[in-house]
């Protein structure tokens, strides 16, 4: 068990340490999703992957058992226990992989693998953007929290939809899933010293994590329907 405190109510060193923790873990997350996603492309056959995409249904249960999953995962990175912590990134990290192995597999073959490189690139770069807005402005973005609910819960109901009567969502819902985990993840940096204490930087980085790869699938979308 750790001893524990807010971090803004911890010392300049304290938050400085807190910080530099998360962003390295958000860093590992992101070179380990890499790795596993890459041993996937190797292991999984090419026909299993695609159907995936072929069985709308099972989509329909694939995001139940990521919502339910990732609920999980979130809990547990916010133990108090480090090894409950880092189970609970881990798993989430595998989970992430799986999720994307098809979107990724359909990119490599039809756009060529360019495409996950940019789309890779401006995830980043708007990930530094939108940290920065958030680390220097002294707006106050707790109005975003209501949104990103109610945004979360309507796209759900759209993707459900889509998925059981067969219709495309199309270019601007992933425009609008850009905006919206790009709000995620003003709101999650703005936020981080007043929701984690700072021996909880596992957690914090599983929802950044998790807002960053939201951002690439819906960036990497746009730009695989530019080339098709």
């Amino acid at each position: 068990m750790m001893t524990d405190i807010l971090v803004a109510n911890s010392t300049d060193v304290e938050k400085a340490s807190f910080y530099k923790k998360t962003y390295l873990h958000v860093a590992f997350s992101i070179l380990a999703f890499i790795g596993v996603e890459a041993v996937l492309l190797k292991i999984v056959p090419a026909n299993l992957i695609m159907a995936m995409f072929a069985q709308r249904y099972i989509w329909l249960l694939i995001i139940g058992v990521f919502w339910l999953a990732s609920f999980l995962a979130s809990k547990w990175s916010l133990s108090q226990s480090r090894s409950t912590q880092y189970f609970g990134l881990g798993f989430y990290i595998l989970l992430e992989a799986a999720i994307f192995l098809p979107l990724i597999y359909i990119a490599i073959v039809y756009s060529g693998p360019q495409v996950i490189y940019q789309a890779a690139m401006l995830t980043i770069a708007m990930f530094a953007g939108i940290s920065a807005i958030a680390f220097t402005s002294k707006r106050d973005f707790s109005f975003l929290r209501n949104i990103i609910v109610i945004g979360g819960f309507v796209a759900i109901g759209l993707i459900a939809a889509g998925m059981i009567f067969g219709f495309n969502l199309g270019l601007w819902f992933s425009v609008g899933m850009v905006i919206l985990a790009s709000a995620t993840i003003l709101y999650q940096t703005s936020k981080l010293k007043d929701s984690y204490g700072t021996n909880q930087y596992v957690g914090a980085a599983l929802q950044l994590f998790a807002s960053i790869m939201l951002l690439f699938w819906y960036l990497l979308s746009i730009l695989m329907s530019r080339r098709s």
